[in-house]
């Protein structure tokens, strides 16, 4: 079965060697290394055809304006010619098995016709689990891993192409931010994922990363962070994340100028009553990340 890994960077030169030598070592063979170059301004050019020349497996390199990480999924899944489509971050690497406890996870699987992919664990670098582990092996969507078996931390989510294709990430003008979580929650309705316990995926969080900046990015895509959570509080999920959906849909609301019916149109009245405290975190957003 051959696998997509794709790779979405932006100036992250110093770091991408670190995950080409992770790739160098899987043990596993059949698969493609698609970079999505977001308008770097460093030394990614240069340093991806020096892996070109030392790789032993494919590597194409995609560089596009920079329109956010989002974008550059959608146009690495129009690139890819995997049957699996694997995001791996430029600051984090893969356990030599990764793969194979990939490609052997989805083969147990493939009768099954609501099978959208697996998910697997992220680890630090000593191996532990990003997370709690108080399950083997489950198979649900991933809306249900977390609010029914209570799966918390990092996990790593690796889709079919089909699926990625049939739900892209929207393009939003003048934002360059769409969570994940948004197009993970739609595949969620259509498909299951088949998650095991197993940790492949070595994580690195940067200060200067997603992880860490993640309220401010919020702020500067509202009509995304909007849709996430207007569209979240719409699923069967427990009462309390309604909630919490619903006030961090009013929270982002304050940075668009999209009209207040039009809001009041994604979220849906019954949420009005908790305008309030979405609000009172807008205020403290914008007092932190002034």
């Amino acid at each position: 079965m051959h696998v997509t890994i794709f790779t979405p960077t932006y100036n992250r030169a110093e770091l991408m060697p670190r995950l080409f030598e992770s790739l160098s070592k899987l043990d596993y063979s059949d698969f493609e290394w698609v970079i999505v170059d977001d308008g770097s301004t460093d030394l990614t050019s240069s340093l991806v055809a020096t892996f070109q020349v030392q790789a032993t497996f494919s590597i194409r390199y995609i560089v596009q304006t920079n329109k956010g990480k989002h974008i550059a999924i959608n146009k690495g899944v129009e690139a890819a010619n995997g049957e699996l489509f694997f995001i791996v971050d430029s600051d984090d690497t893969l356990t030599p098995d990764a793969l194979s406890v990939v490609v052997n996870t989805y083969n147990t699987e493939l009768k099954s016709k609501d099978i959208g992919g697996v998910s697997l664990r992220g680890c630090y670098a000593d191996g532990t689990i990003v997370g709690n582990s108080n399950f083997k092996r489950v198979v649900c969507n991933s809306l249900d891993i977390r609010n029914v078996y209570g799966v918390t931390g990092d996990l790593v989510e690796v889709f079919t192409t089909k699926v990625m294709k049939e739900f892209p990430f929207p393009e939003i003008e003048n934002e360059k931010f769409c969570p994940e979580v948004l197009v993970w929650n739609r595949i969620a309705q259509k498909y299951k994922l088949v998650y095991v316990n197993n940790a492949i995926y070595v994580v690195e969080y940067q200060k200067d990363g997603l992880t860490d900046r993640i309220v401010k990015i919020r702020m500067t895509s509202p009509i995304a962070s909007m849709l996430t959570y207007s569209e979240l509080s719409s699923y069967t999920i427990p009462i309390k994340q309604k909630i919490k959906a619903g006030i961090n849909f009013w929270r982002f609301s304050f940075n668009s100028s999209m009209p207040f019916i039009e809001k009041l149109k994604l979220i849906g009245w019954r949420y009005l009553p908790i305008l309030p405290f979405g609000f009172v975190y807008y205020v403290y957003d914008m007092y932190k990340h002034k």
